[in-house]
């Protein structure tokens, strides 16, 4: 039974320390506080076994700059905890593709801007 409690406890204190990384990292991409799962030890506590930040990985409307700086806090974020897991991986992942995409736009925008001075044409 001290056994199955110290191994309890142990991944408690991993699990929320995993979390807190996420929150500190996660600046204003975080949703809310941790949920946590919990089991119940042979000692009658509940122990946290997982865990989850919510984190706002939607890209900027608009904004492709803004996008990129956002996902580069949102890959801190899910990189933050020493293991990351499975989870935060895809995460990570899948705002460096929202980056890639973003800095196309960014180009593609770029490239119709009028240099100062010079005319524009519009076509009707």
């Amino acid at each position: 039974m001290l056994s199955m409690v110290r191994q309890l406890q142990s991944r408690d204190t991993t699990v929320r320390a995993h979390e807190a990384a996420h929150i500190a990292a996660g600046g204003g991409v975080v949703t809310g506080g941790p949920t946590y799962s919990y089991q119940k030890g042979p000692d009658g506590r509940n122990y946290a076994v997982g865990g989850e930040v919510g984190i706002d990985s939607s890209p900027v409307a608009g904004n492709p700059q803004a996008t990129i700086t956002k996902m580069e806090t949102v890959k801190a974020a899910a990189l933050a905890p020493a293991q990351p897991s499975a989870t935060d991986l895809s995460v990570a992942s899948a705002a460096t593709q929202m980056q890639a995409q973003a800095r196309i736009e960014l180009y593609r925008q770029s490239q119709h801007k009028p240099e100062p001075g010079h005319a524009v044409d519009f076509l009707v």
